[in-house]
């Protein structure tokens, strides 16, 4: 199956207050040496891959470059990027190769690139059409710009563009975030993303909230109940006018869902380079490294041992996970991935939560097909669609209305489930 390819640049002109990533301001001289690492990395990955017991594929299909703000980087350094990707992965003539871009970030130098690199897919991190509501959290841009950079990727022979809304910013109403429907779904775009604000102590904005200060606007932070209406709203806006919601967050008109982001859910094998990027592998035939790595991680087994019994059997690794350093400092020394073996009572759990986010829901033939189905497992299916939380049509569940809502506590109730 062929991969998708995440990078990650943590590098932007401006930290938002809501951002709660890895990413931030960082002078343009660790621009070149983050690229040499990434290069690095990509370079040496089949052989990082076999050690750790990883199946690695060679074709790839997608590509995405996210941030941060990776039309940060100068012109020369994204296509030294994309040339480096070429020479070590078999890229489809047809794969998905998106970058996403702060507005105003796309200047005419900047197009050609694009153009040069194969991009064909632009996410552009609007959040609001708004212009007070987009400075109230550090944005730099105001809707003309967003209206102009449209354009001129059109101009450039790019169509296939997203749109990322925000619901909860500060200041923001009912008759606002209309506005910003209503402009988004105008433009014509065949994509857009909602989330709703994520209030937490990783972003700055977060912080104030939980601390209930008035600092970053925090004060005019919509109830939570509002900010549920916005995005039942958002919701009917873009369903009504075609662009036909097919995840928790996502929209598209027909034919254009994002290949790369429909890999996550459905547990596709990709792979993530840059600071915090997370990948996901199938297990090799032989688990045995895969295993060994998890063990020596935790110091359990002497670095110059022989084999000796593992607490997961090799017939149990069912993937591998892995991610990088969440720091660029530790990331530009060369710090170690962290892998984690992913057994097949958590793949199934993998394949509840993920699946669920998808409008299409969970096939549970599929489910039982690979993975067996318990008694358990259909009693929390029967007591979610009875909370109304879930909805069942034949062998088929999905989130309704009320669950998408309350996703994730959803997702717990399967995350509590015994082991096959």
């Amino acid at each position: 199956m062929a991969l998708g390819i995440y990078i990650s640049v943590p590098f932007c002109r401006t930290k938002c207050s809501y951002c709660n990533f890895a990413s931030g301001v960082f002078s343009q001289a660790v621009f070149a040496r983050y690229v040499d690492r990434l290069c690095e990395d990509i370079r040496g990955a089949p052989a990082a891959m076999a050690a750790l017991g990883g199946y690695f594929e060679r074709q790839a299909d997608s590509i995405y470059l996210g941030g941060g703000t990776p039309t940060i980087l100068p012109p020369q350094d994204l296509r030294r990027l994309f040339h480096c990707l070429r020479d070590v992965f078999s890229v489809a003539p047809d794969a998905e190769i998106t970058l996403e871009c702060a507005p105003g970030s796309l200047d005419n130098d900047m197009l050609a690139t694009l153009n040069g690199c194969g991009v064909n897919r632009v996410s552009l991190g609007v959040q609001s059409m708004v212009d007070g509501e987009a400075a109230a959290v550090g944005r730099l841009h105001k809707r003309a710009t967003v209206l102009d950079d449209i354009a001129n990727l059109r101009g450039a022979g790019i169509h296939n563009i997203n749109l990322d809304l925000i619901a909860g910013l500060p200041h923001q109403t009912a008759e606002s975030w209309a506005n910003s429907l209503q402009d988004v779904i105008a433009t014509g775009v065949p994509q857009v993303s909602v989330y709703m604000l994520e209030v937490d102590e990783d972003s700055r904005l977060g912080r104030e909230l939980i601390a209930g200060g008035t600092r970053y606007h925090a004060h005019f932070v919509p109830s939570d109940d509002v900010v549920a209406d916005l995005y039942v709203e958002a919701c009917r806006q873009l369903n009504a006018a075609g662009v036909t919601q097919y995840e928790i967050s996502n929209f598209a008109r027909a034919g254009t869902l994002s290949r790369h982001n429909l890999k996550y859910w459905t547990r596709q094998p990709y792979l993530g380079f840059g600071v915090d990027a997370h990948s996901m592998l199938e297990a090799s035939s032989d688990a045995y490294t895969l295993l060994r790595a998890d063990a020596l991680r935790s110091r359990r087994v002497p670095e110059d041992s022989g084999s000796r019994p593992c607490a997961v059997s090799q017939a149990n690794v069912e993937a591998l996970r892995f991610s990088t350093s969440d720091s660029l400092e530790e990331f530009l020394a060369g710090a170690p991935l962290k892998p984690i073996s992913v057994s097949w009572p958590e793949a199934r759990e993998e394949a509840f939560f993920l699946g669920l986010r998808l409008s299409r829901g969970v096939d549970l033939r599929a489910i039982a097909l690979r993975f067996g189905l318990s008694a358990e497992v259909e009693d929390i299916i029967a007591q979610l669609v009875a909370e109304g939380l879930l909805q069942r049509e034949g062998a088929v569940v999905h989130l309704s209305e009320r669950g998408r809502l309350l996703s994730n506590e959803v997702f717990q109730r399967f995350l509590a489930c015994t082991p096959l």
